[in-house]
């Protein structure tokens, strides 16, 4: 049977690609993506759920985003293309459950816009100015749509840049903290100091990795880029894993450092709580740190919602979301449609929601896509074994789909692991994120139906 989807420019874009990424240079990639604005706003949320101990959601975080990404691992290199995890769910499961994992991709794409968006508006931007959080929020989406729509071209070195620029803000924190602790100011024992008033050890270590999550979310997206590697099969788990255990190394050091410096209440209460690491420090001009912050933010905000218009208008073009959304501007050639509509919806949500429920939404959103990844993963490995590796005559079988040889392979319990935790994680979800959560997964299931039911008949 023909696959739908197959077109003479999808079979021909696989040699479109040039392959120019090498390992370090993935490396840097994925480390600018995960190494982003969330750990900017969220430890304060953090210490509020799990007390003195930042580091220790901050860690078990690690340690779960570590068993997804191993099974991305396996399955970026067992199917190095574009596609990531609609196109592993699509060849385990079929379009239906696919279009789900894009949609929540989607999604979270654009709830972490707004997550960040409220970070904008907080206290790094009071240093300078101090204007309504409503306000702010207009004007901040507004102008990144303007930026999306004039067109944005990317580089290495931008990356670069960006990256530095953000993570030098975080070591900062580091050398502040731990000046703080030697001079006698702070206080090591809140390290050691886990759960709260509301929360038990246990429950504030899951409810803080619920958060902490989100800090390590970005490296899902670096799958995108596999046709562009040189050698996918030896460079992505290097990359990947070394770069989400370089940024685990990051957090946690931060998590510390700010614990230590700074008392649990005023950190959790803190919209900026780096920025309180800089105030008890001294000596270090607020406003700096403050427009490190900005623009660790800003940029952050910026590419996803890049990402998401991007998205939005490649799933219109498929006939997977209404046609509208491919309209693009005469001369720039950019979506305008799918950047109007995301940053719409954006703004929805960043007015109606604070910073921890809109972040604890985008993880629950992820966990459902990580959920499907990690059983894809058990799924396909199974197919393949009973197969020959050769397929079947099921969902991968009909994308035309065969897996690469020599590719990474996870352990055996791994990827069922991955799904566990993913469905741990889910239960210390807030009733609220989960009200918000399953609107969203219910449009998606709804969309995704009508856009089965068509390419089965397309394949008529």
């Amino acid at each position: 049977m023909k696959d739908p989807r197959s077109t003479p420019q999808a079979a021909t874009a696989p040699t479109a690609l040039k392959k120019a990424l090498t390992t370090p240079l993935l490396y840097f990639f994925i480390l600018g993506d995960v190494l982003g604005a969330g750990v900017y706003v969220l430890v304060g949320q953090i210490a509020a759920d799990s007390g003195g101990a930042v580091w220790v959601p901050l860690v078990v975080a690690l340690c779960l985003a570590l068993l997804t990404a191993a099974s991305y691992a396996e399955l970026v290199t067992k199917y190095p293309r574009a596609g990531g995890a609609s196109h592993y769910t699509t060849l385990a499961y079929g379009p239906f459950a696919g279009f789900l994992a894009g949609f929540c991709m989607l999604a979270a794409g654009i709830v972490s816009v707004a997550a960040l968006a409220r970070g904008f508006a907080g206290d790094y931007l009071t240093e300078f100015v101090s204007f309504p959080v409503a306000l702010v929020v207009v004007v901040f989406l507004a102008a990144l749509a303007l930026l999306n729509a004039r067109g944005i071209r990317e580089s290495t070195r931008a990356n670069a840049v960006a990256t530095v620029v953000e993570v030098s803000g975080l070591l900062i924190v580091i050398g502040l903290g731990l000046w703080i602790v030697l001079r006698g100011d702070g206080d090591p024992g809140r390290l050691t100091q886990l759960g709260t008033d509301s929360h038990g050890p246990a429950a504030a270590v899951l409810s803080g990795a619920v958060l902490a999550y989100y800090s390590f979310v970005g490296f899902e997206t670096s799958v995108n880029v596999a046709e562009e590697t040189r050698d996918p099969r030896r460079s992505y788990p290097r990359a990947l894993f070394g770069a989400l255990i370089t940024a685990g190394a990051v957090y946690a050091l931060v998590g510390a450092a700010a614990a230590a410096a700074v008392p649990t209440g005023r950190l959790a209460e803190s919209s900026g709580p780096l920025l309180e690491v800089v105030r008890e420090a001294g000596g270090v001009p607020t406003s700096l740190f403050s427009a490190i912050a900005l623009v660790a933010v800003a940029n952050g905000a910026l590419l996803t919602g890049i990402m998401s218009s991007r998205l939005a208008f490649g799933m219109a073009r498929d006939g997977l979301l209404p046609g509208f959304l491919t309209k693009v501007l005469p001369g720039r050639r950019t979506p305008w449609a799918s950047i109007a509509a995301t940053t719409a919806l954006s703004l929805l949500l960043a007015l109606t929601g604070d910073v921890a429920t809109l972040a604890s939404t985008l993880v629950l959103l992820l966990l459902v896509v990580f959920f499907l990844v990690n059983t894809s993963a058990l799924v396909l490995r199974r197919r393949a074994a009973t197969a020959g590796g050769a397929g079947s005559a099921g969902s991968a079988g009909s994308a035309g789909e065969q897996p690469v040889g020599d590719h990474f392979k996870a352990p055996v319990a791994v990827p069922f692991l991955g799904a566990v935790s993913c469905v741990a994680l889910a239960t210390q979800v807030e009733r609220e994120v989960w009200f918000r959560g399953l609107i969203v997964l219910a449009v998606g299931a709804v969309c995704g139906a009508f856009a089965a039911a068509r390419l089965r008949r397309a394949a008529r």
